[in-house]
């Protein structure tokens, strides 16, 4: 099997800080066409300067902006390229932006709900209508296309303190497995990929997002070497990158638990 990232222009939502920002420098470290999409315009061009101009193009949005995402999409399919050089055509949508925030019900008046709907809405629903605006770009394409999503290894096993955060990768985990089998089953040459993250070093867990968190930039695995699994993961075609304590989870019991999904599928139940 090829060891090569197969896709030439990837589209990287989130791509202003943490994993999102550093799968956007390897990508263009491995020759890939970046556009960097984020809601800090000033981060964004940061990575245009560092790469220039025929590497990187960047494109300021705020995915919460659910009316938008269409406009978003036409806009980012239609644009001339920043690149003087070719560059060819959005083969890959990264689907990375999140975030987390405490939710304690043993004192109610403390949960802000609006605050809990944001979270909902950046780490599941969103990405739901960013891919009903991107897929029917990847499907017509000639050459292999992907969706690409992070997830997080609590997606499979919650934390207390995070409940929703939780609920939403789960919801965004359910989704993609019935995603892959739908497109699988359409023939459309789509690959949907999950990247399931364990806690990594990024502003995720900083004062400025979890204040009662102390020294929370340095919880977890180092960006770095949790940039070095997933691409190893990537370039060898893997659908499923599990890093870390995601890993134990997802080898102990989440792969015995998508062979009785599949196994439903091969038996007619809950098929389109």
């Amino acid at each position: 099997m090829s060891a090569e990232f197969p896709y030439k222009t990837a589209l990287v939502l989130g791509a202003t800080s943490g994993i999102g920002l550093a799968l956007a420098e390897r990508l263009v470290e491995n020759g890939s066409h970046v556009i960097a999409v984020g809601r800090r315009k000033e981060n964004l061009s940061s990575l245009r300067e560092r790469h220039g101009r025929d590497q990187v193009s960047i494109s300021p949005f705020d995915m919460t902006d659910l009316a938008g995402i269409p406009a978003f999409a036409d806009s980012s399919l239609t644009r001339p390229p920043e690149s003087s050089r070719a560059t060819p055509s959005l083969d890959s949508v990264v689907l990375n932006a999140g975030i987390q925030r405490r939710l304690d019900f043993t004192h109610p008046p403390s949960v802000d709900l609006a605050q809990v709907g944001t979270e909902l809405t950046t780490n599941y629903l969103s990405p739901i209508h960013l891919v009903t605006a991107f897929l029917p770009h990847l499907q017509r394409q000639s050459t292999p296309t992907s969706l690409i999503f992070t997830t997080s290894g609590l997606a499979l096993v919650p934390i207390l303190r995070c409940p929703n955060y939780g609920a939403s990768k789960a919801a965004l985990h359910h989704l993609i497995l019935c995603l892959r089998e739908q497109l699988q089953a359409g023939g459309s040459g789509v690959k949907v990929i999950e990247v399931l993250p364990p806690a990594v070093q990024t502003e995720l867990h900083d004062r400025k997002h979890q204040p009662d968190i102390k020294e929370g930039g340095s919880i977890g695995m180092p960006l770095d070497e949790f940039t070095d699994e997933i691409w190893r993961g990537l370039c060898e075609g893997k659908t499923d990158v599990p890093v870390g304590m995601a890993k134990q989870s997802y080898e102990g019991w989440e792969m015995q638990r998508q062979g009785v999904f599949r196994g439903m599928l091969q038996k007619g139940l809950g098929v389109l």
